[in-house]
This record gives structure tokens, C-alpha cells and sequence, in this order.
């Protein structure tokens, strides 16, 4: 009796499971009216393939390695941290830190033990928006917004588009503040590397961070440089190319970024540059300063009134070409010869001969002659 009111459970649980899916389909309804076709919509991966495809991609490599951002070299500063935030060479000579440096605030203070050379995922990440229409095309570069200089920590630069990328590395270090008088009329020279340390490209173009010494030339308004209000780093240094030795991410200039503006042909410095540049090196090398004292640390030794103190021994010149060319000496100089001094070397560190600020330059170049011959 139980077996057979087991089976009949099981077969009426079957049959009742057969016939809903018999059952369950849609009653078709009566047919519907043909509607107009529509236009074909444009490519969703339009806008991608236009920089992500092979053919976009080669020649931008290619012109990468090229250049000094593509050497692949990677040296002991790649590594290197320290204890000041503001100033650990691994935030500009190696991925990780430069990485760590823009989207943390700063690299880390112990370096990186194996740091990568530069990288297209260095400068490039995620775009931050995909409409780019409205928001214009961002290269998912890592840091497109204004910059606050770290050698004052208050100064900002906006060259408002990518461009704002660059001034990350491309600005003075904060290892040595620009000589001031301080009322001693002495300044100490601390390094042989003593200057805004590589950098101050973006500066340059802003018309900012010199020494402004007084003198016969006068110093041209804050971002008033043609080049930099005409033109920007990514129009100069990164323009179309059908060679991948210039333009494109070489970052050398090519003639037909110039010939918009230089139809003539735009010269490749700043007139009489070289000249100039030349003479104020020589006078500061004539430059007769001492040596500092220093305490059981090494460190300057200041008296009562903050002046420095000597140790009797003369120090000649203050820009050397002894144990490299260009190379400061340490010593207590006075004030105007150590701004003179770091104009020499801001322009030098430029290293565009002039072109990126012309007026400044020839401010910066001629009073500081000026200052050294009175």
C-alpha cells in the first residue's frame, strides 16, 4: 500500500512538471508593422582605435626611445629617497617614484631598491573622462593639473592642458633657495652643485625664479613670453613628424612647429647668447671669496649677527670647470656674486640657449654681467 502511494505521488509530480512546460510558451500575437530602419551608428571604438592601434602606437614608441626620456638608464638617483619629501631624486628619475610622487604627494623616503626607467606608463595611466568632446582629449596623462614649485611650495604654474605634465620634474629643485640678501651681504656656498639643479624649464617660460639682480635690462612681466602664452611644451617638443628622430615623444623641436609663427625660419638661440654666456662665466671665475668654518659637524659656522665665518683661506671662483665644467666651489661669497651665479646656472640648466624666454634671458645674462663688473 505504501508502494503504491509512493509511485503515484512520483507520477502525478512528473505530469504536472510535463504539462507546465508544455504549456509555458508566449501565444504568439499577431504580427507587427515594419518600422524605419535607422542610421548606422558611429563605431563605439572610433575614438580608441585612433590612438590605440598598432599603427598610432609605433612611431610614438619609437621616437620614445630615442630620446633621453627613453634611455633606459637607470642610475643610483632613480633609487634614491631622503629625508626631505621635496627633494628625493627618485620622484623624477625612476617609474615608481615618479608614480608614488604624483598620486601620493611624494616618493618614498627609503628609495626603491629596484627602480624602472621611464616608461609610457610612467606619464600615462587611465583617462580620468571619456568624454572627450566636452572634456577634451586628456592622453591619460597622470598629472594635467596647474603645479605648486617645490622650491617655495607656494608658487603655482597652470600651462592649462598637457603640458602641466612637464613642470612635474621639469622645475628647480628645492636643494638650495635662491640668494637673497639677508642683510650680511654674504651668501655660503654649500656644493659643488649648487643651482635649481636641472630643471628649470617651466620656470624659464613662466619668467619666474631667477635672481632678478638690478641692472641696465629690464625684467619683462610674469608669463608675458610669447612662447609661453603662443605656443606650450607639447606644441614645441612633441609635434607631428614623419620621422621619429624629431617631434612626436623625441621632444626635439621640429621646423614645422616653428614656421607657424618663424616663417622666416626661428633661430635655434637667443642672439649673442653663447657670448654672453662666456663672459659671465669668466667673471665668475675671477671671483675671490674664503672658505667657511664648520663646527664638529662639517656644517657652516655663523656668528651672533648670522654672518658667516671665515677661516682665512682664499677661495677663487665660485663657478669652476675643476673636477667638471660648471661646477660651483664651496665658500662664503657675497650675495650678488652667488645670484649671479645662479642665473648662470638656471640658464645654463634651461639649456634652450634663450628660445624659451628670450627677454628674461637677456635680463637675467646682462645684469648679472653688470653686477660682477661694478
Amino acid at each position: 500500500m505504501k508502494f503504491f502511494n509512493l509511485r503515484t505521488i512520483l507520477f502525478l509530480s512528473l505530469s504536472s512538471f510535463l504539462l507546465v512546460q508544455c504549456t509555458s510558451d508566449p501565444i504568439p500575437g499577431p504580427p507587427g508593422v515594419d518600422g524605419i530602419d535607422g542610421a548606422d551608428g558611429a563605431d563605439g571604438t572610433a575614438s580608441c582605435i585612433s590612438c590605440h592601434s598598432n599603427s598610432a602606437r609605433d612611431p610614438i614608441e619609437n621616437s620614445f626611445f630615442a630620446s633621453k626620456h627613453g634611455s633606459s638608464f637607470v642610475g643610483f638617483a632613480a633609487g634614491r629617497g631622503g629625508e626631505d619629501p621635496t627633494n628625493r631624486c627618485a620622484q623624477c628619475h625612476g617609474e615608481e617614484g615618479f608614480i608614488d610622487y604624483v598620486e601620493l604627494g611624494e616618493s618614498d623616503s627609503l628609495g626603491y631598491a629596484n627602480p624602472s626607467p621611464f616608461y609610457c606608463s610612467t606619464c600615462h595611466s587611465k583617462h580620468r573622462t571619456f568624454d572627450f568632446e566636452n572634456d577634451g582629449l586628456d592622453y591619460a596623462l597622470r598629472n594635467p593639473d596647474a603645479a605648486t614649485l617645490v622650491i617655495d611650495g607656494m608658487t603655482v604654474i597652470d600651462f592649462e592642458g598637457p603640458s602641466n605634465n612637464c613642470i612635474t620634474c621639469h622645475q628647480p629643485r628645492s636643494s638650495y633657495v635662491i640668494p637673497a640678501e639677508d642683510g650680511t651681504g654674504k651668501y655660503v656656498v654649500t656644493s659643488s652643485r649648487f643651482g635649481p639643479h636641472h630643471g628649470p624649464q617651466s620656470t624659464m617660460l613662466e619668467g619666474i625664479m631667477g635672481a632678478n639682480l638690478a641692472g641696465p635690462e629690464g625684467y619683462p612681466g610674469v608669463a608675458s613670453s610669447a612662447h609661453r602664452n603662443g605656443s606650450s611644451c607639447v606644441n614645441c617638443h612633441m609635434g607631428e613628424s614623419s620621422t621619429e628622430t624629431e617631434g612626436l615623444h623625441s621632444m626635439v623641436p621640429t621646423e614645422a612647429a616653428c614656421v607657424e609663427c618663424h616663417p622666416s625660419g626661428a633661430p635655434d638661440r637667443l642672439a649673442e647668447f653663447d657670448d654672453r654666456m662666456a663672459a659671465l662665466k669668466q667673471l665668475l671665475g675671477q671671483v675671490v671669496g674664503e672658505e667657511y668654518a664648520v663646527d664638529s659637524l662639517g656644517n657652516p659656522v655663523y656668528d651672533m649677527d648670522g654672518n658667516p665665518v671665515g677661516n682665512g683661506v682664499t677661495v677663487t671662483g665660485i663657478i669652476v670647470d675643476t673636477p667638471e665644467p660648471d661646477r660651483s666651489q664651496e665658500g662664503i661669497f657675497s650675495t650678488a656674486e652667488a645670484q649671479a651665479a645662479w642665473n648662470y646656472k638656471t640658464l645654463l640648466e634651461d639649456n634652450s640657449r634663450g628660445i624659451h624666454n628670450p627677454a628674461y634671458t637677456r635680463a637675467l645674462l646682462e645684469n648679472s654681467i653688470k653686477a660682477l663688473e661694478e
